[in-house]
């Protein structure tokens, strides 16, 4: 099996690396991608679906990403174990109607010695926005790191 570091234990510096990574995975919007972070058997709540495994991973990120069109994605830190990280999240996408939303929520991730990722627990609130309330336009850029979500 590959390793996919940063390896729990985490420090500091190693669960932020693993926040920011998972960010830039997901603002591919690439769901094979994506689903090499997770264990091939890891278990997912997202909102009100529950999922096991890679195959219905990439299912689910695909319906994800038909719908919600030109989405962006921050996450930061929240807190950490040696072998669990809890973050915050925004992002942001319109549907086919157009509509924006602005999506709030914290994961709950757990990995297995080789950094994949074997748990997520996702819980998640949609606020309807105008396209001139966003603030999350595309990928952070290479270096940036916010400090905090703002929360309104």
């Amino acid at each position: 099996m590959t390793d996919r570091p940063p390896l729990p234990p985490f420090d500091h510096a190693g669960a932020t690396a693993k926040v920011q990574a998972a960010e830039d995975a997901w603002n591919t919007r690439d769901p094979e991608r994506v689903s090499l972070a997770y264990t091939v058997d890891s278990v997912w709540r997202n909102r009100d679906e529950f999922l096991v495994g890679r195959p219905a991973i990439v299912e689910f990120l695909t319906g994800k990403w038909e719908r919600e069109l030109d989405y962006a994605l921050r996450k930061n830190l929240w807190s950490f174990t040696a072998d669990r990280i809890a973050v915050r999240f925004q992002y942001e996408s319109h549907d086919a109607s157009g509509q924006w939303w602005r999506s709030y929520g914290n994961e709950l991730w757990e990995f297995d010695e080789h950094g994949l990722m074997r748990r997520r627990e996702a819980s998640i609130n949609d606020v309807r926005i105008d396209e001139s309330q966003r603030r999350i336009h595309g990928p952070r850029p290479k270096g940036t790191h916010e400090p905090d979500l703002p929360t309104e």
